[in-house]
């Protein structure tokens, strides 16, 4: 009998999983600090338009929206928004909730038994919501506030410096009897504006642009600690850091129609609610929120971007 020839066992290949690349894509920052639903506030403002609002006389909160914000584009003062509004601090607002913004010409629109900001202004009060006792604020001696300082994070409307799931409250003020300062002359909100005073000295370096997305004011350069004054007379309605790309921002209203604004400042002479005269130093040139020092100045009317070089005198 020949040799049996017994065939070696085949080895079966071994089934290794195949493995997939694990697709990633970045994960969006949420720009919108959220509590039970509510809007507490913006940690992101790289695409905030600086365009005006033209909706009438009501506005609707979209997401992401706060109400310093809404002001903003309104032409109107915060906390006079907020009293007619009846929202209290911290000023959270509902996604969908409507505003009164103003009338059809932008004019700010007053109850009857309400407080007018010009009635405020001689009362050197800030005026809180109807349905809340009048909160009188005593006159405080001006502040000098430097980047960095951490000075103005109370007065901020968009912290940027809280981590996510931090609620921001704002500080509770006791009734006080309010007083003016003895050489405090307040500004009428009907009052016109007789001249314009330019903000600062420099070559203009950047011209208005009127097209969509092009620059709403003009920028001045300058050297770093450079006086910068108020171009008329009115009063401070916000003065702080937090909207994105204007770093050092101040807001002067200087009647019902018009605002002017100051951003990229060094260090700010003012606070919110103090009254200022044309000529009068507000701030020090500065880089805040830029790349190279500058003034970035606008004037609005009814809350629209203008030509400041229409309205200030030639040099």
């Amino acid at each position: 009998m020949g040799a049996t020839t017994q065939q070696a066992p085949q080895i079966q290949p071994v089934q290794r999983p195949v493995t997939q690349p694990v697709q990633t894509q970045p994960v969006a920052e949420q720009p919108v600090q959220m509590e039970n639903g509510r809007i507490v506030y913006n940690r992101q403002y790289g695409n905030i338009p600086k365009g005006s609002y033209a909706g009438g006389s009501t506005y609707t909160v979209k997401k992401g929206d706060t109400l310093f914000y809404i002001a903003w584009i309104t032409g109107n003062d915060f906390r006079d928004l907020a009293q007619r509004n009846s929202i209290p601090a911290p000023y959270s607002l509902n996604v969908g909730q409507i505003l009164q913004v103003g009338n059809a010409s932008g004019t700010p629109i007053t109850g009857g038994n309400a407080i007018t900001q010009a009635d405020a202004a001689q009362q050197g009060v800030v005026t809180r919501s109807a349905q809340n006792s009048t909160v009188a604020v005593a006159s405080q001696p001006t502040i000098t506030y430097s980047e960095g300082s951490g000075e103005q994070s109370a007065n901020k409307m968009l912290p940027n410096n809280k981590p996510a799931g931090t609620v921001v409250t704002a500080p509770v003020t006791a009734p006080t009897v309010s007083t003016t300062e003895p050489n405090a002359s307040s500004t009428s909100t009907s009052a016109p504006i007789s001249a314009w005073r330019w903000p600062t000295d420099g070559k203009v370096i950047e011209n208005f642009g009127a097209s969509e997305g092009g620059n709403k004011g003009i920028d001045i350069a300058g050297s770093k600690g450079q006086a910068i004054v108020a171009t008329a007379n009115g009063r401070v309605v916000y003065a702080g850091n937090a909207l994105r790309g204007y770093g050092n921002l101040i807001i002067i209203k200087h009647n019902d129609d018009y605002l002017s604004a100051y951003a990229h400042n060094d260090t700010m002479l003012v606070r919110e609610q103090q009254e200022v005269k044309a000529g009068q130093k507000i701030a020090t040139m500065g880089s805040t929120g830029t790349s190279s020092t500058r003034l970035h100045f606008e004037i609005r009317y009814k809350g629209k971007s203008v030509n400041p070089l229409r309205y200030l005198p030639q040099r």
